[in-house]
């Protein structure tokens, strides 16, 4: 059932869970999180970045194989169709595309600016029926180009952003994406806590959820996020599952492979079932399972 995502993370936020947000890359990963979702009885965000979207043919192809497998496979549970780090232009083309919910990045431009270019994309977006997301303080490590070091948001300026209307924020408490380095300090809880009183009762967002010890999450969880990003670790699993696979010769083309591993559907397969495991394992720990009629 494809929703926009405002209602299901007020009700996060409410209940103090967080809804998974996982990137999808192909028809793989999407028909995984799906099912995953619909398994648990959890809503989802399936999102996909400017970079993804090129990659899989254009927004337009994303939202219908989103649309159509959520269809064709029965899909009862909450299910946002979501653009992640959105540049200006970027989002007005998912609202016209068939997305449900837009993500505008605009925390690598002067502070004005980003407030402009967010207060016009959430006219556009609330016309259309679409949720949107805001995005202060820059997430750090690096997201289709741009790299940032991990700022954390002030909470003046959030406060001003949530007043244009947006859905939900994503606020930099020293968060980054990929892979964290062996020197990361952790999560800025002091930061969170001020920009949770700031903002009221908006949904906050925890990019970055790769690589974030549980306890900081469930932490995080308690302290108002409301929406937790994840791809790295899809992507670490997805390549793992499919090295072993290799590895093991089952893809092996020669005519000696009467199995013919190599056939897609038999190479993909692991690193499907991979991802089905993670996403499973990182609705528990969000607190979404069971939570698809709030």
């Amino acid at each position: 059932m494809i929703v926009n995502a405002a209602r299901m993370l007020r009700a996060a936020k409410e209940g103090h869970y967080a809804v998974g947000h996982f990137n999808t890359n192909n028809l793989e990963w999407t028909k995984a999180i799906l099912l995953t979702a619909q398994k648990m009885n959890a809503p989802v965000i399936i999102s996909c970045s400017e970079g993804a979207g090129k990659y899989m043919g254009g927004f337009k192809v994303v939202a219908a194989m989103v649309r159509a497998l959520d269809e064709s496979l029965g899909i009862t549970v909450p299910v946002a169709i979501h653009l992640d780090h959105g540049t200006y232009e970027g989002a007005k083309k998912c609202i016209e595309a068939g997305f449900s919910s837009i993500m505008f990045d605009g925390s690598s431009l002067p502070f004005e600016e980003n407030l402009a270019k967010t207060k016009e994309l959430v006219n556009l977006a609330h016309d259309k029926g679409l949720s949107i997301e805001a995005e202060v303080g820059a997430i750090g490590g690096t997201e289709d180009g741009i790299t940032a070091d991990g700022e954390v948001a002030d909470p003046e300026e959030c406060r001003k952003i949530v007043d244009l209307g947006v859905d939900f924020l994503a606020a930099g408490i020293g968060n980054i994406h990929g892979i964290y380095p062996e020197n990361w300090t952790g999560l800025h809880f002091d930061a969170l806590e001020k920009i949770n009183k700031a903002t009221g009762n908006i949904p906050l967002v925890l990019h970055g959820g790769t690589g974030i010890p549980d306890d900081q999450i469930v932490k995080a969880i308690k302290g108002g996020i409301s929406k937790i990003n994840v791809n790295t670790d899809c992507q670490l699993v997805f390549a793992e599952a499919t090295q072993e696979y290799c590895k093991a010769g089952k893809a092996d083309p020669s005519a000696a492979n009467k199995e013919k591993g190599y056939d897609p559907r038999k190479l993909l397969k692991p690193g499907y079932e991979a991802i089905c495991k993670k996403v499973e394992e990182k609705i528990r720990l969000f607190g979404s399972e069971g939570k698809a009629n709030y």
